[in-house]
């Protein structure tokens, strides 16, 4: 039966078969949200985040054996459909948004046979880790990771790296949080701005016809109840102002130059994107002259941030998923559209090189040195 129930002993998760695996992980229990208000509530944030989780996740994942790619394995056929519910690209999205908002992600193997016939992505808020041993927590209790004897734990841990070396990856959202917060307060600042567009920025002064008069508090009370009903909003912006029984209007506050929130918004948004590799000229943010065009940026965004990114995920599959290290997992980077231009580019300088010998450029170009049934 395949959703049948999981037995606990001394409160832990103990070895169970592939299907009761697959029941635990695709038994419709909700997915865990990410817990992050800087993801969900910072547009640069936000978008930062799934530029690369979808850039990352379109680059397709090739096998080598022995430096051959492979166009039937095993591990391909993982890759391509990890689990019953996801598809490869499904998941690993899942994985490089993890890698950005908690510098942490794991994937846990399903073995059945000595096969692995499935791959799930757990949320790095329920893991822990001490001593290699890794516990996941559950609804329904704790799951614990050991290492076999074989020295594999049948979950791959890939972090992003940081300097203190406590088994835990830090995030770039987290060197982003004060960029985030600072960005953060100018969009509330300006939206307080236009909600409260007509309320004169100032004091009104009491000019009483004897020295010492003031406003009765039921005076003062309408007063304001005035000016918030008939001044304050969007709806109310250029309203005159009028006044009467000694009143005067006194301006205070600073001047837009003095302010200057719109340029504390830009320069706040250009850390964030730095934080996680995003050319700013890429989010259209204004006052970034780093690149020359929007080209020479969306390059070095992929060179940069993405490639990295999936080798070092690829890598780290290869070597979890093939102990012996006979094949390697690597992005195909032929099928890259964005990096087009670089590889023409290339294939230019190699065709134009007068010092290769016909057979050294094929080399260079990907096919054998020799046509298939010799020259003709």
């Amino acid at each position: 039966m395949l959703k049948r129930m999981i037995r606990k002993q001394e409160g832990e998760r103990k070895s169970t078969t592939l299907a009761d695996l697959i029941a635990l992980h695709g038994a419709g229990e909700p997915r865990a949200v990410l817990p992050r208000g800087g993801y969900t509530g910072n547009v640069v944030a936000y978008r930062c985040i799934r530029m690369i989780a979808e850039a990352s996740a379109s680059v397709p994942l090739i096998v080598k054996e022995q430096g051959a790619q492979l166009t039937e394995s095993p591990i391909l056929d993982l890759l391509h459909r990890p689990n019953p519910d996801q598809t490869g690209t499904q998941l690993l999205q899942e994985v490089y948004g993890y890698l950005q908002t908690d510098g942490n992600a794991y994937i846990e193997r399903l073995d059945d046979g000595g096969e692995t016939k499935a791959l799930f992505l757990l949320h790095p808020c329920d893991v822990t880790q001490q001593d290699g041993t890794y516990r996941h927590r559950t609804a329904s209790g704790e799951r614990v990771f050991r290492p076999r004897v074989t020295g594999e734990v049948p979950l791959l841990h890939i972090a992003l790296w940081q300097p203190h070396g406590e088994g835990h990856g830090h995030p770039p959202l987290k060197t982003a949080a004060p960029a985030i917060s600072i960005h953060d307060a100018a969009c509330t600042w300006n939206r307080t701005l236009l909600d409260n567009a007509a309320r004169p920025s100032g004091a009104l002064i009491h000019r009483g016809t004897e020295a010492g008069q003031h406003l009765t508090p039921e005076q003062f009370d309408r007063l304001r109840a005035e000016l918030d009903a008939g001044f304050a909003g969007a709806m109310a912006a250029g309203r005159p102002l009028l006044l009467d029984g000694g009143l005067d209007w006194r301006p205070m506050g600073m001047t837009p130059a003095e302010m200057d929130f719109q340029n504390l918004k830009n320069s706040a948004a250009r850390d964030i994107a730095l934080s996680f590799g995003v050319p700013p000229m890429l989010l259209g943010i204004p006052g970034d002259n780093t690149y020359a065009n929007y080209a020479q940026a969306n390059l070095a965004f992929w060179r940069q941030t993405v490639v990295p990114l999936v080798r070092k995920v690829g890598e780290q599959l290869g070597q979890w998923l093939d102990p012996a290290a006979t094949i390697r997992i690597e992005p195909d980077l032929s099928a890259v559209e964005a990096l087009a231009p670089e590889r023409a580019a290339r294939l230019e300088r190699i065709a134009a090189a007068d010092f290769l010998t016909d057979a050294e450029k094929r080399v260079a170009f990907g096919y054998p040195a020799e046509p298939e049934g010799g020259l003709q």
